[in-house]
């Protein structure tokens, strides 16, 4: 295990929003161990909780970055889109920020040669040779590159199935949850509190809503993968010297 400690701070943690739950009426009861109390016919999560949950969750994701495991990250939410990709992209992560598209694990080889006809557009686009086509029929293949671009981008390099994936809204993207329970892939998740935490290896419990939440936890994953990237580049220098 990776001995970098990061800092988590309750005051840091409520200022965005963490600890903001749904309507009681929405709690899922397997969320209860992680609520601290009500306020406003609003569940308060436990912030004590969450700096544990997500202590653990970021000892496993530098075990994982240490061990050049892949992780690939799940976020459909429209104001989550962003923050997805640039998060992924930062460490040349897969991603899928669109639509989960179901056999993304289960049929994964069928996922894989869709992913490999749109390499084949973009390499025929660059060499040219939409050109040879009419006007209408090149229209009519940049629209599916275009579909297939957004579909398929933030995959393009998985050449196998991931060993752990990273979700933002088990609500939102539950059949990336299921395909993960079939397949035996751990799941790092945010946990709100209408969501069974159970379902995931590693629950984070915290708002999923709010961009504020969302963004202290990037960030702080954020902070221990560079502190375990950190430390590599300054043993191999210690190698090399």
């Amino acid at each position: 295990m990776v001995k970098e400690e990061i800092e988590l701070n309750i005051d840091e943690m409520a200022n965005a929003g963490l600890h903001l739950g749904h309507k009681t009426s929405k709690l899922h009861p397997k969320m209860l161990p992680y609520i601290f109390g009500v306020r406003n016919n609003v569940h308060i999560i436990d912030l004590e909780k969450t700096r544990e949950k997500l202590k653990e969750a970021l000892n496993f994701i530098q075990k994982l970055i240490k061990e050049k495991k892949i992780i690939l990250v799940v976020g459909t939410k429209i104001q989550l889109k962003e923050l997805v990709k640039e998060f992924a992209t930062q460490f040349n992560f897969p991603y899928i920020n669109h639509r989960w598209l179901g056999g993304t694990f289960t049929n994964f080889e069928i996922i894989k040669k869709r992913v490999e006809y749109l390499k084949e557009l973009e390499e025929k686009k660059e060499k040219g040779e939409f050109e040879k086509y009419t006007k209408k029929e090149r229209l009519l293949l940049e629209r599916k590159l275009s579909k297939l671009k957004e579909k398929f981008e933030g995959i393009k390099k998985l050449e196998k199935i991931p060993e752990v994936v990273f979700i933002l809204d088990m609500e939102k993207d539950n059949l990336a949850v299921k395909e993960a329970k079939i397949m035996g892939i751990k799941i790092i998740a945010i946990s709100h509190t209408n969501v069974d935490p159970t379902l995931a290896d590693f629950p984070i419990p915290a708002n999923d809503d709010a961009i504020t939440s969302v963004q202290y936890i990037l960030e702080k994953i954020k902070e221990a993968i560079l502190k375990v990237k950190e430390q590599d580049d300054s043993h191999r220098e210690n190698k090399t010297t």
